[in-house]
């Protein structure tokens, strides 16, 4: 049997070693903190109300042997887990989604910095860690140059309810995921300053614009942009208040507290895309002002509404 070691113990690597043990998989859940106490109440802080099975083994030790290592940690604390944690197994599928700041790579390429002789791939698209851990039908892309590998992690990830599509444009599937996020953020604010579904609206067809803009100056191949990983992710997160990004941008416009512990990470990207003045980015420029403090959004929304005419 496949052994999986899954690590990091948020929504998200919970709800995959529940989704995984429940297939009949063999699973272990690394832990940074508080391993103990999930491994007794069977209990993950992360994921109110959902239940681990007692066949997920929960740990704090990193060294784990395993065939294929899910890496669930956010963009922007990847590089010191890799670095604290150093994951052994050949395989090595990112589910994080962004682009780190420090160096402007994405997940697979953070991996392969410092793992470079392992197998890597990246697993994105539209989910939400509840519905997975429910065993609701979700869709995910698993992106891998080498299609070989990423034939054979298609296979063993998907299960009766989580079924995977495989595609070799990593570029295309890590920026999908990562730049969705920016737009949810837009979307998130038209809505928390009442402009309504019709505005709502036309953020996401015109961030959808931007994102294939933006994928394809970086590599990627355009029809990528259209799947599950580009505009499956881009219409969930955009419509629904379980997005953490929407959530963001609905308080960035009402001006709302906003939880110091959440996990944004459309705004790590906005900044970064927002930085490369060779890229036309509207919606990214506003959203990096916005969470900046640059501009509020009824100025954003000025700038963003004084642009000059021009085609579609």
């Amino acid at each position: 049997m496949t052994r999986l070691a899954i690590y990091g113990a948020g929504a998200f690597g919970a709800a995959l070693a529940v989704a995984y043990a429940t297939a009949g998989r063999h699973v272990t859940l690394w832990a940074r903190s508080g391993a103990a106490e999930m491994a007794a109440s069977r209990e993950a802080p992360r994921l109110p109300g959902t239940r681990l099975p007692e066949a997920v083994r929960v740990t704090a030790d990193p060294r784990i042997e395993a065939d294929i290592a899910l890496i669930a940690v956010p963009t922007q604390s990847l590089a010191a887990m890799l670095e604290s944690t150093r994951p052994d197994a050949p395989c090595l599928v990112s589910c994080a989604k962004g682009i780190d700041m420090e160096t402007g790579l994405g997940p697979t390429a953070l991996i392969r910095r410092h793992a470079p002789q392992r197998r890597v791939a990246q697993l994105t698209g539209p989910s939400f860690a509840v519905d997975i851990a429910a065993g609701l039908p979700t869709a995910l892309t698993l992106a891998c140059a080498e299609d070989g590998t990423g034939a054979m992690l298609q296979e063993v990830l998907s299960t009766p309810g989580l079924r995977l599509y495989r595609t070799t444009d990593v570029i295309g599937a890590e920026l999908g995921g990562a730049l969705k996020n920016v737009v949810a953020i837009a979307a998130g604010a038209a809505i928390g300053a009442g402009l309504g579904d019709s505005a709502r609206a036309a953020i996401i067809a015109r961030g959808f614009a931007e994102m294939r803009r933006v994928a394809s100056a970086r590599g990627a191949q355009a029809e990528t942009l259209t799947g599950l990983s580009g505009l499956g992710d881009l219409v969930l997160t955009c419509a629904s208040e379980k997005s953490r990004n929407f959530r963001y941008g609905v308080a960035l416009a009402t001006g709302a507290e906003v939880d110091p512990g959440m996990t944004v990470e459309g705004v790590h990207t906005a900044r970064r895309i927002a930085a490369d003045p060779t890229l036309e980015t509207p919606i990214t420029d506003m959203v990096a002002a916005l969470a900046d403090g640059r501009l509020d959004f009824a100025a954003a929304l000025d700038t963003l509404l004084a642009r000059p005419l021009k085609p579609e």
